[in-house]
């Protein structure tokens, strides 16, 4: 239990070690890209700060493979060199069975990563998304659903001030909306103006309303006395298709506890939850992922560092990471794409990575 111990305060060190160097590099990569993508606006330092750290943890959450695989590949280098991995075998451990702390110490982080960290990243890069815009445009653009239906919030034309929408469902591309209901917002103020129509259809002059029935509520005692009922009624708009897909098509802004409901609800609105599916069984299978990159990592690492032909070892292990993670990322996109069943593009690619992994390990270690 004293070497195991040992074995796990290493890694647990050297993965510490490896994500505070990344950290430090991602944060000085987005300070130089978001002062390059902001030098126009009014955004203070102080500000771009706050995008940086609100930024972190999402670019460490998409790393953390690499950073597994570098702090698997620091700790047995070392202890190679140290010449500690022979003293265990020389007390009767084998290889596999002085990995298992190592093992313990990855599935642990990767089951913190997937139900503390992923809600993290998911709140961070939601705000980090609304402030970003907000400093680039001086306006924000958003897209949510609830058991009431689906909503939008669009920023105002000629002196107008935020619309927000609200539909009961829409087609899948989220052009055409049913049972619409707007209220507009005088900038500052309350709202100026309700619209319900039957559809709303997004085009490239903004939502044209079909069935509507229109309250002007400024300054008016009774709305419904001066209500207007028109066939057609034409409202710009600053969405576009594409704006609205990339809404509500990002699975990685939401917390994977809050994900179920949210499937069920994006459904419920005439959207394919796929991609959310696919995410939400990709975040629960981390964990054995993060355990066979270790265990390939260490299949390269785990010798004497007398032997010889450690970059090369280094390197294989790197590689060997590499395309595990590439594998993954492709299964990901077949399983979206509806080329592959949803529990197949997750889960297979980290089972047969552990699996590639342990007959590596002990082909190389036990013969």
């Amino acid at each position: 239990m004293t070497l195991d111990l040992y074995f796990a305060r290493r890694f647990l060190r050297s993965f510490l070690a490896v994500g505070g160097a990344f950290f430090l590099l991602l944060a000085l990569i987005d300070l130089v890209e978001l002062l390059r993508k902001l030098t126009d606006t009014s955004t203070s330092l102080a500000q771009v700060a706050g995008l940086i750290v609100l930024n972190a943890p999402k670019g460490l959450n998409q790393i953390l493979p690499l950073i597994m695989i570098l702090a698997t590949v620091a700790l047995f280098i070392g202890m190679a060199r140290s010449s500690e991995l022979v003293v265990a075998r020389a007390a009767g451990r084998s290889a596999l069975r002085s990995l298992m702390p190592t093992m313990v110490v990855a599935a642990v982080i990767g089951m913190l990563a997937t139900i503390l960290l992923n809600p993290i990243v998911a709140a961070t890069s939601k705000r980090y998304n609304a402030l970003y815009e907000y400093y680039r445009t001086g306006s924000v653009e958003s897209f949510s659903f609830s058991s009431e239906g689906l909503w939008l919030r669009q920023s105002g034309h000629d002196g107008e001030g935020q619309t927000v929408i609200r539909a009961a469902r829409a087609n899948p591309e989220g052009t055409q909306l049913y049972d619409v209901t707007m209220l507009t917002y005088a900038p500052g103020a309350g709202p100026v103006r309700r619209i319900e129509a039957d559809t709303a259809e997004l085009g490239s002059g903004g939502w044209l309303l079909r069935g509507a029935k229109v309250w002007q509520l400024e300054g008016v005692v009774n709305p419904e006395a001066n209500a207007e009922v028109l066939p057609q009624l034409n409202i710009a708009s600053s969405l576009t298709e594409d704006s609205i897909r990339d809404s509500f098509a990002q699975p990685d802004v939401i917390s994977v506890w809050e994900l179920p409901a949210y499937i069920r609800d994006l459904e419920a609105a005439g959207f394919s939850g796929r991609r959310h599916e696919v995410w939400l069984q990709r975040e629960l299978a981390r964990p054995l992922f993060l355990v066979a990159v270790v265990l390939a990592s260490a299949a390269f690492t785990m010798r004497h560092a007398r032997g010889g032909r450690t970059g090369v070892s280094v390197l294989s292990a790197v590689m060997l990471g590499f395309t595990l993670y590439y594998i993954r990322n492709f299964a990901q996109i077949l399983g979206e794409s509806g080329q592959i069943p949803v529990m197949l593009a997750a889960w297979a690619p980290p089972v047969a990575s552990f699996l590639l992994a342990l007959g590596l390990l002990l082909y190389k270690e036990d013969g």
